[in-house]
């Protein structure tokens, strides 16, 4: 048996009732050690009520047991327990096969440190995946993961994954349930952590045994997908908003002020105040989107040279200031469109479009104000 007390490798599995399954995985476990030529440490996170834990034990498994909370809270449970340098994680229910760990052994030792399992670069056993998983589910939520993070993984709900201890301490784990599938590689991304995939062999299920999806019931994998697309989302909001916003606002903007001395035609297309409504429209929320992009970026903090570059330019002082000066240039703007008024016996009969022009400044002034103020607490939190 492979040394417990300073192991190369972790296999962190978390169990829930696989009494079944769980001596065989286990046996595969060892032969995965001994073929990889690593020390190593089988570290089962136990939340049954039958006798899993007592096999995993006799077959050499150090077993941590934790009340029933989620799969991703019981990896977040393991981190204590782990005494290897590499981390290799999976399911006990003989659907990845664990003797043949020895690609994720070597990404690691050539210095990546996070390798995803691949079923659709491996091989699928028939009838492994349903074919909602396999050929909807799972490749549309890869999809969307690699068109907001920039990623290329072809199968991003791979349950065997291997990851440095030092990788999976930085990336700090939130997720309590599924979704920590797409935690793990999206922060992969975000931290810039160095990526490979190995393909792997994907089986069905041993006869007699229920995957934990069918046991929940067959909402289990819509509700799934939902929270995996919910921590994209929450971790890439800013994808639908820095970007988008600058665009939104700098037509908005050019709009905008393009209609400042009154309208005008461009060949067949007259632009007159109810453009101005649309360019005032767009810059304004153009201008919230981005403010919030770069808000969400540096709440979460993935790239520390971003966060100090905007720490660095959005000061109390200068956000402030440029606040102020703002809404004071169209608060004096409209000074004008108010004497115009007053002087025209409280009515205006033409429409004065430098007005607009100048309710445009006092919205972004005060929004550049608000913004600051924000991004400022967010920044005394992070740096107290």
């Amino acid at each position: 048996m492979a040394d417990q007390t300073q192991p190369l490798l972790s296999i962190v599995i978390p169990t829930l009732n696989e009494e079944l399954t769980i001596g065989e995985f286990i046996d595969w476990c060892w032969e995965g050690i001994r073929k990889a030529g690593v020390t190593g440490q089988i570290l089962i996170i136990d939340s049954s009520t039958d006798n899993t834990a007592q096999i995993a034990k006799s077959k050499g498994a150090a077993v941590v047991c934790v009340p029933k909370r989620g799969l991703g809270r019981a990896y977040i449970d393991s981190l204590p327990h782990i005494c290897g340098r590499y981390v290799i994680m999976g399911d006990a229910d003989l659907t990845y096969d664990f003797r043949e760990i020895l690609p994720f052994v070597e990404k690691l030792n050539e210095g990546y440190e996070y390798v995803m399992g691949s079923r659709y670069l491996g091989y699928i056993e028939p009838g492994a995946m349903p074919p909602l998983h396999r050929y909807f589910g799972t490749p549309l939520t890869t999809w969307i993961l690699n068109t907001m993070f920039g990623t290329k993984y072809s199968d991003i709900h791979c349950g065997m994954r291997a990851i440095t201890l030092e990788a999976l301490k930085k990336i700090s784990l939130v997720s309590q349930s599924w979704e920590y599938a797409s935690e793990m590689v999206l922060k992969a991304s975000r931290y810039k952590l160095k990526i490979a995939e190995v393909p792997i062999r994907f089986y069905k299920d041993r006869e007699g045994r229920l995957s934990h999806l069918k046991r929940a019931g067959w909402t289990t994998p819509w509700k799934a997908g939902w929270i995996n697309l919910r921590v994209m989302f929450l971790y890439g909001a800013d994808f639908f908003l820095l970007t988008p916003g600058v665009l939104i606002f700098i037509l908005g903007f050019m709009l905008t002020t393009s209609l400042v001395n009154g309208e005008y035609s461009i060949g067949p297309v007259f632009l007159n105040l109810h453009w101005m409504l649309l360019g005032l429209t767009l810059t304004t929320l153009g201008y919230s989107a981005a403010q919030l992009g770069v808000i969400s970026r540096v709440y979460n903090n993935f790239e520390e040279t971003f966060t100090r570059t905007v720490e660095k330019i959005v000061t109390y002082d200068r956000g402030v200031i440029s606040g102020l000066l703002l809404f004071l240039i169209g608060f004096f703007i409209n000074l004008n469109l108010l004497f115009l008024w007053i002087n025209s016996g409280l009515r205006l009969a033409n429409f004065y479009y430098p007005g607009m022009f100048g309710l445009l400044l006092m919205i972004l002034g005060f929004q550049t104000f608000t913004f600051t103020l924000i991004i400022q607490m967010i920044l005394r939190n992070k740096n107290p």
